[in-house]
């Protein structure tokens, strides 16, 4: 029993590529951070628990910890990333006018950048006593 090649190209049959020329990249890459961000999400809820009611000098010590403060970053970027991902996939799915899609896009671009170089900031700020 052979698989209907469908609407698809030769060369794009032999390369692999979808419509959008990404293959299953976008997939991987989602799947990927969602296998990451388990782990890594466990990790933050258990030190925002231990870190309930604490001081502010408490907090800022366990966040000074070069392990704590690696993890954090680790969560940020991939948190981060797999947002962009998934709400990439519902813009190209979901919205049809051209315009809107494009500007949604680039804000969707932007947001994660915009939101990590904030946290990031803050960590480090709080990391370092500065």
């Amino acid at each position: 029993m052979s698989k209907s090649p469908g609407m698809r190209t030769a060369l794009g049959r032999v390369r692999g590529l979808g419509s959008a020329r990404e293959g299953t990249d976008h997939f991987w890459r989602q799947r990927l951070t969602a296998v990451a961000n388990v782990p890594l999400i466990l990790f933050f809820v258990g030190l925002v628990v231990s870190l309930n009611g604490a001081s502010y000098a408490e907090v800022r010590e366990t966040l000074a910890n070069p392990l704590v403060a690696l993890l954090t970053i680790l969560i940020l970027a991939s948190a981060l990333y797999h947002m962009k991902l998934g709400m990439q996939s519902i813009i190209e799915d979901y919205i049809h006018g051209e315009g809107l899609k494009i500007v949604l896009v680039m804000l969707n671009i932007f947001f994660p950048i915009v939101i990590g170089a904030v946290s990031l900031f803050a960590l480090l700020k709080i990391a370092f006593g500065v």
